[in-house]
Order: C-alpha cells, then structure tokens, then sequence
C-alpha cells in the first residue's frame, strides 16, 4: 500500500507544498533519518505541464540544507535539456546539479530478462531477452535517498506512464530501450495504451524486483485531470515504495484521463504545445492518444507550431525521413533484413505506434518543417496559420464543437494528458492484458 495519498477535485500549490514537505518527512523516517546524498528522478520537459518539475523543486528545498543532492531527468533517449530548460522546468535548482542522462555510453548492465520469460509473459509477441541497462550515476555511485517523481497517465508503451519506467527506459541504455520498445509495438500500441499491468511492465516489475530491490527508492505518482473550469489540475498524489503506489495512481488516471466515446469520431483536432514537442517523435503523442477513438476513413489535425524535426537525435531524424510512418506490414517487411531497423529498434518500434496503419489521415500543421518533409514521411500537411485560422484553439472547448461553417469536429487541447477511446476498442483486449 502507499504510505499516504490524496485525492481531490483540486489539489492546490500550497497542499502540494504540503505533501512534498510530508514525503520528505516520510523518507527520513522510513529510509534514512539522515541523508547525506539524495538522488531525484523526474520526468523531462515534454511532462512539464504536469508541475512534476515544481514538485522536483520542493523535494530539492526539502533536502538541500543537510544533504548533497543531484537530479537526473529521465529523458530515455530525448534530447538532453538546455540549461534555460532546465530553469523552466525546475526553477532554482542550480544547473549543475542537474545531469543529462547518456543513452548510449552513460549506463552499466544490470541483468537481463531471459527470452523464455519475454516469451512466455508477451504470448509469444516477442521472443528475445530483454537486458537490464540503467544509468551508471545511479547503479554505481552510494545513494541514501533516491525519489522517482512523475505523472501517471495513459502510455503506449506501459500502458501508464511513471514509476518503474523511470528507471528501465528513461534511465536506461540503449540495448533495453531499443529491446523493450520492440516489445511492446509487436503486443499492439493499442492493446497497451490504458492497461495497468501491459506484458512489457509485467516484465519491468519482475526486473525491478530481482535487480533493484536494495535501492533505498520511493515514487511520488501524480494524476492530473480536467476541472469544470476546463483548467488541467492535480487530482491525485500517491507516496510510497510498492507497486500498489503505482497501481493506485493508474486507477484514478484511468477513472479521470480516459474520455470514452460510444461512437468512433470523423474529425478530431488537437494541439501539442510549442514549448514541449519539438519533433514527432513526442507530438505523436496525438496520434497514440487519440487513434482508438478515430472513425476508419477519419482526420486527425495536429495543431504543431514547434515542430522542427521528426527524431530527438539526429540519426534517428534521418531514420525516420528514411521509412516515413508507413505501417506495420511494411515496417516488420523491412525490419527482418534491415540492420540499421534492428540496432534502432526503438526507433523501428516508433514507426509502427506512429501510424494510423491507413485507417485514418494524420494531418500535421506545423511552423518549421515544409510540406514535403510532412509528406515524405507519410503524413498529410496543412498550414500552420490556415489551419489555426480554420480552428483557433483559444474559441474551442475541449468535446465536441461545431463551427460557423457548419463543421463538427472534436477538440482536444492537451493530447497527451489522456486518452480518447470507443468503449469497443478499449474494452475488447486480449489475453494477458490485465485492464
């Protein structure tokens, strides 16, 4: 069980002053009555309207007097912040106590899933071992104190975001992120996205129990939803060091962050926020997010006026302008013979979440990238200032909304606060799904 939790219609910023004050009291007590070196673990800046960065913040407050203490934001394969994110994202932290996490060259292994397990757990989905690879700072260097912090809501890839996550793909290496990923594509993005225990976080939850049982870990789980006000605001705060603190969370994001539709919908337009979602990679999140409610032969517009690339590094940019979102049969076609798909699996497994598999378009509107870089990757392109003209966010209200022009679509503001479902698709799983 949690040590403690709240729920509420709002959780306010000074009772979230509170908790915060009331976790680290919590920690002393049950961890280390005296730390000398803490560890927080936090989301990256694509979380940022969450206020898990605040949270990092206080936690920080809360510790920095008598204790060193250094920040790692679980970025997985993300672009590492700039320090003016980082200030944006946890205020007076010192940057230099904030550390970028290395993908590729900045972990240690750990152990490793068998395939036998990965097999029997994904129902064959999947049959390869899955290797346990997370950040050295962590693994190696002594901590007496490590807090994960983080925001539970829908996931394409766990099913919910947040907590052992933070350490096997936001910390981990490249040869876990890329196996997992893989993984949970071939399990179907759509059976993932709203199922609290996922094959994939099955074997997460086994790797933490027999690989990470001596860290000295706690999670602060946070879930956020709509208010009357239509104002996205803290519902829930859930401490503690078991999974029950994770499955409590995912409870109530999946009783406030899922909207379910009794019919499938034709046109759905959405915003990913310019100073979070810089490239597709992370503003698919629309696609995830919203493809179980899509209408086959349906439109979804993505509103994307800070999209400037398609991958967070380079060459997985490249990889992606390479195949473009061109489905799963065509993907896995070329994955069997591939070598660049197979040592960038995570980024073959993204292909295969990001597309609507021809059901639906998927129209982007952005800023910087041109029509025929949207094209070329398989999407449909609109312009930024026609498309905002046509459907300006700020006259919208998230649901349903008809037009002057007699149009009727349904809006959604933050993409990647839910997720959007029929009741079929949502409830109509497969074996070893435990929704």
């Amino acid at each position: 069980m949690p040590w403690f939790s709240e729920k509420s219609e709002r959780i306010t910023a000074q009772r979230v002053e509170e908790l915060m004050a009331q976790t680290a009291a919590e920690a002393r007590s049950r961890i280390c009555a005296e730390p000398k070196r803490v560890l927080l673990l936090p989301p990256d800046i694509t979380r940022a309207h969450s206020g898990v960065g605040r949270m990092t913040e206080l936690l920080y407050n809360q510790f920095c007097d008598e204790a060193d203490v250094h920040v790692i934001p679980t970025l997985g394969q993300h672009v590492p912040h700039t320090p003016e994110e980082n200030r944006r994202m946890f205020g007076a932290i010192p940057n230099e106590r904030i550390h970028a996490h290395d993908w590729r060259d900045g972990s240690v292994p750990v152990g490793e899933l068998s395939a036998e397990y990965v097999t029997e757990v994904t129902g064959g989905a999947a049959d390869w071992a899955i290797p346990v690879v997370i950040n050295r700072m962590v693994m190696e260097e002594q901590w007496d104190l490590i807090i994960n912090v983080g925001h539970v809501v829908p996931h394409e890839v766990l099913g919910f975001a947040n907590h052992n996550k933070n350490y096997f793909i936001g910390l981990g290496g490249k040869d876990a992120i890329c196996a997992s990923h893989m993984a949970a594509a071939c399990c179907g993005i759509e059976n993932n996205l709203g199922t609290l225990i996922t094959p994939l976080r099955a074997c997460q939850n086994k790797a933490e129990e027999q690989y990470l049982g001596h860290l000295p870990d706690l999670y602060v789980q946070v879930v956020m939803a709509r208010n009357a006000d239509d104002e996205l605001v803290h519902t829930g705060v859930f401490v503690g060091d078991d999974l029950d603190t994770y499955l409590d969370a995912a409870r109530l994001s999946r009783e406030q962050n899922i909207t379910i539709l009794d019919e499938p919908l034709d046109k759905i337009v959405c915003v990913m926020q310019a100073d979070e979602f810089v490239s597709t990679w992370v503003a698919n999140k629309a696609v995830y997010r919203t493809r179980m409610a899509m209408a086959d032969g349906g439109e979804l517009i993505i509103i994307a006026p800070g999209l400037k690339r398609f991958g967070e590094q380079e060459e997985v940019d490249q990889f992606i302008r390479k195949y473009g979102y061109c489905g799963t049969p065509k993907v896995m076609e070329q994955y069997r013979t591939n070598a660049d798909m197979q040592d960038l699996a995570h980024a073959t497994a993204h292909l295969i979440h990001g597309s609507s598999e021809g059901r639906f378009t998927i129209t982007y509107a952005p800023k910087d990238l041109t029509r025929e870089e949207i094209e070329g990757v398989c999407f449909q392109y609109a312009d930024l200032d026609e498309t905002l003209a046509k459907y300006p966010p700020d006259q919208l209200k998230e649901g349903f909304n008809t037009l002057e022009s007699g149009e009727r679509i349904f809006f959604i503001p933050t993409p990647s606060a839910g997720l959007w479902a029929t009741r079929e698709k949502l409830y109509e799983r497969p074996a070893g799904f435990d929704g």
